[in-house]
């Protein structure tokens, strides 16, 4: 009698030894666990420490971190007959384990192909222009369509963002052709304002030297003696008839007097 109690403790005790490691399940802050019992959910468990039952009970993990997504690149021709190559990027997180095991079958896969067919579908509708300089707002659209496609998979898009628009060759040439265009026609703009704002200058200094016209002759001097700074050997200069004519009158003194 106690050797047959004995065996049935050590059996027990095996037993235990057994099913405890495959009862005990410990999940992180960030997973969930699902679980089923013969095939029914029981709703998700964790995180922590808690106990199934063996060989009844079944637990599918999950992730609740938000996950980023690549959007490979995809061929969309844009409203106004553009060929051009868009790639995104989508962050998304599991809000309910249970509806995300239950309702799709690979919610990652599932909100990767959601992602390509909108991005297609909602760039197809919009102009190149508006692609290039309007992104914030194809951006919040695209983030409302595929947030509201993954909802009943318990799964919330927060963010999408285009990366990268690969435009063709002759599109870039013609660009660049207008953006060209574009500096100098800019270059001649300031060019002509700078003209006008000089000749606006001149005409007011001549002005102010009309009016004094001694001024014009200090001014000749100065020039002279900037150029005279110069390492020139021979300068050949103008002389205002106004100089000379002190000399010019004293010569026509001298010969009046010779005469005399």
């Amino acid at each position: 009698m106690l050797i047959g109690t004995i065996i049935a403790i050590v059996v027990i005790v095996i037993l235990i030894l057994i099913f405890l490691p495959a009862s005990i399940r410990i999940l992180r802050e960030y997973e969930r666990g699902v679980i089923f019992r013969f095939g029914r959910s029981k709703g998700a468990k964790g995180p922590g420490l808690f106990f199934i039952i063996p060989f009844v009970d079944k637990m599918i993990k999950v992730d609740l971190r938000t996950v980023t997504l690549d959007v490979p690149p995809q061929d969309v021709i844009t409203k106004d007959n553009v060929p051009v190559k868009v790639n995104a990027v989508c962050y998304f997180r599991v809000m309910d384990p249970e509806k995300a095991v239950i309702q799709i079958e690979n919610y990652k896969l599932a909100t990767s192909q959601i992602s390509q067919t909108t991005l297609r579908s909602v760039l197809g509708q919009v102009e190149l222009d508006d692609l290039l300089s309007r992104r914030d707002k194809i951006n919040k659209e695209l983030q409302e369509i595929i947030d509201e496609q993954t909802d009943p998979w318990g799964v919330k898009v927060s963010i999408v963002e285009i990366k990268d628009v690969e435009l063709p060759q002759s599109i870039q040439r013609a660009f660049a052709r207008q953006a060209e265009a574009e500096r100098e026609r800019r270059a001649k703009i300031i060019s002509a304002e700078g003209e006008q704002q000089a000749s606006i200058k001149l005409s007011e200094a001549a002005e102010v030297l009309s009016k004094f016209p001694v001024s014009v002759q200090l001014r000749f001097l100065q020039t002279l003696k900037e150029i005279a700074a110069e390492q020139n050997s021979t300068i050949v200069f103008p002389v205002p008839i106004e100089l000379l004519d002190v000399f010019i009158k004293k010569v026509g003194q001298k010969d009046n007097k010779e005469k005399e």
